[in-house]
């Protein structure tokens, strides 16, 4: 069987040998240098990495990802698409081995989007660069996707295959707006892409852009999955809360639950908005309906405060104001567990245990 790991780089220098020692259990890696004005190229080469050169102009994620592809030769059996900021855990080709059949076109396996200072998920889902070298293309500009383009797709799901993602966090990413723009008008009933957008929006503080557009993603025939519209719903009343419109909010929040009450997500942005109101009779209810859900759906919409220590902090604030300490007190204990350097939490603690003792 013939691997082969594909990529596509830029400044990426400091993450060359870590990305590298990674991929090695590849037959054959290759990467589409799009214009690096560091040592990524020679790093590459001196690791004996295939390394092409090439500036995409105008830039787009999807031609960049289909001129590495290209570099694949047509006799592999199968192409991994990674980038340069995330690390394939050891002995993954052994369990390519053990799964892949001539018939596999996709495979599908585990993402650590976010990881803390321990290395622990935060943010985890199924991601699907796995696939056989022909019939597959890559489209839109960016948060760009693999296309099957033969007639039997045939997914496998590998969960013993993980990669992590370690981003550079300083890293501009001004160029995904006006990428994704361009995305929605080529496409507007792409769900997926107003979606995106839409939140995008509202990352960079375009409140009433990013209401309208997650209006336009709601109304669209395709945009069923409900978890996704349940994220759209959130980020409405999310935009509404930045502009002091707390009705609406509620309102748009109330909607999220409705869409998908399995999901804890917006059940505690809710509970956030009752502590900017202080409501703690509000803040109490929706944590404690969050903390009845014990399923952690691996979707990428998922959000950290929903599975930190942000609920049990939340309800200790709660109880704290509703004069009841040892309930307080009990949800504060498990907030430090999870977080036992918050120097707040610990404050609280020495308050909240005085209010106990008297």
């Amino acid at each position: 069987m013939k691997i082969c790991v594909y990529a596509i780089s830029k400044n990426e220098e400091k993450f060359v040998k870590r990305w590298y020692e990674s991929m090695k259990e590849a037959d054959e890696i290759y990467v589409l240098d799009t214009g690096s004005t560091d040592n990524t190229v020679d790093e590459l080469r001196k690791l004996g990495v295939n390394v092409t050169q090439e500036i995409i102009s105008p830039w787009r994620f999807d031609v960049a990802r289909n001129k590495s592809l290209a570099l694949i030769p047509e006799d592999t059996d199968v192409c991994i698409c990674t980038d340069l900021d995330e690390i394939l855990v050891k002995g993954w080709r052994e369990e390519i081995e053990k799964y892949w059949t001539p018939e596999t076109t996709d495979a599908r396996y585990n993402y650590n989007w976010s990881l803390d200072e321990n290395d622990i998920p935060k943010v985890s889902f199924f991601i699907e660069k796995m696939h056989s070298r022909k019939d597959h293309t890559w489209t839109h500009p960016v948060h760009e996707i693999l296309t099957y383009t033969g007639t039997n797709k045939n997914m496998l799901s590998i969960n013993s295959i993980t990669v992590n993602h370690y981003p550079d966090n300083k890293k501009s990413r001004s160029s995904y707006l006006p990428l994704l723009e361009l995305s929605v008008q080529e496409d507007p009933k792409d769900d997926r892409n107003m979606h995106y957008l839409g939140r995008e929006y509202m990352f960079n503080a375009r409140w009433d852009d990013c209401i309208k557009t997650l209006k336009k993603h709601l109304l669209l025939p395709k945009a069923t999955w409900k978890d996704e519209r349940a994220a759209s719903m959130r980020f409405i009343a999310r935009s509404y809360k930045e502009k002091n419109d707390f009705r609406k909010s509620k309102i748009w929040y109330s909607k999220a639950i409705k869409e998908a009450p399995y999901l804890r997500d917006a059940y505690v942005e809710r509970a956030l908005l009752a502590y900017e109101e202080n409501n703690y009779k509000d803040i109490e209810k929706y944590c404690l309906k969050a903390l009845q859900i014990n399923s952690h759906q691996k979707v990428y919409i998922n959000e950290t405060f929903s599975w930190d220590n942000t609920i049990y902090d939340l309800l200790s604030i709660s109880y704290y104001y509703q004069k009841n300490y040892l309930l307080s007190l009990y949800f504060l204990d498990i907030a430090i567990t999870m977080n036992p350097t918050d120097k707040r939490l610990l404050n609280n603690k020495t308050l909240i245990t005085e209010k106990v003792k008297n």
